[in-house]
C-alpha cells in the first residue's frame, strides 16, 4: 500500500512544474497601439530580474576635451552609445534587449536646443533598439530632464531593468528503479 501512496503523491505533484513554467512569463501591457512604449509590465515570481545601474555614453570623438558634449556627441549619438552598452551588459548575463521591461531615462537639456532635452533625437535612437522587426518588444519607460549628469559632456544616462524566465533545467536521465523483492514474511505455522 505504501507504493500506491507514493504513486498518488508523485502523480499529484507532476503537473506543478509545468503550471509554474507557463505562469512565469512576463506580461507586457500596451494600452495604445501606436505608442512606442508600454503602459507597464508584470513580472511574475520565479523570473530572474536584472537591474542595471545608470549607463552613460562612451567617448565619440577622442580629439575633443573629455568633459564636453562634443566628445560624446548629441543626444541621439549618446543614446545609441548607451543602448549599445546596455545590450552588451545584458548579453554578458545571458539576456537581450528583448528582455528589458523598464527604462528610466535621464536627459540633460542640450544647449543647441535652447537648454531643453532633445526628445526627438532620443526617440530616434530608442526606435533603433525597441519595436523593430528584429527586436519587437517595447518597454515601460520614464523620460525626465535633469539639470546635469556627473560629466558635463553627458546628455544621456539610462537605467534598465530586464526580466527573463530561467531556461528549464535539462531533465536528468535516471536509470529505471530496480524492482524490490517482496518483503519476507515469517513462515506460517499450521494450526
Amino acid at each position: 500500500m505504501k507504493w500506491f501512496a507514493r504513486a498518488v503523491f508523485v502523480a499529484l505533484l507532476a503537473p506543478l512544474p509545468l503550471a509554474a513554467e507557463g505562469a512565469a512569463e512576463v506580461q507586457r501591457i500596451k494600452v495604445d497601439a501606436k505608442a512606442p512604449i508600454l503602459a507597464g509590465a508584470i513580472v511574475p515570481a520565479g523570473v530572474t530580474i536584472y537591474y542595471l545601474s545608470g549607463q552613460v555614453p562612451a567617448v565619440h570623438d577622442a580629439s575633443k576635451p573629455a568633459n564636453t558634449i562634443e566628445a560624446y556627441g548629441d543626444t541621439k549619438i549618446q543614446a545609441v552609445s548607451v543602448f549599445t552598452k546596455i545590450q552588451k551588459l545584458l548579453a554578458d548575463q545571458g539576456m537581450a534587449l528583448g528582455d528589458v521591461v523598464k527604462l528610466t531615462v535621464f536627459l540633460v537639456g542640450d544647449p543647441k536646443h535652447g537648454g531643453t532635452l532633445d526628445f526627438k533625437g532620443f526617440s530616434e535612437a530608442y526606435a533603433q533598439f525597441f519595436g523593430t522587426p528584429e527586436q519587437p518588444n517595447l518597454v515601460a519607460r520614464s523620460t525626465v530632464q535633469v539639470s546635469a549628469l556627473v560629466n558635463p559632456g553627458f546628455l544621456v544616462e539610462i537605467e534598465a531593468m530586464a526580466a527573463k524566465r530561467a531556461a528549464p533545467a535539462a531533465a536528468k536521465a535516471t536509470p529505471p528503479a530496480k524492482p524490490r523483492p517482496p518483503p519476507k514474511q515469517p513462515p506460517r505455522t499450521p494450526q
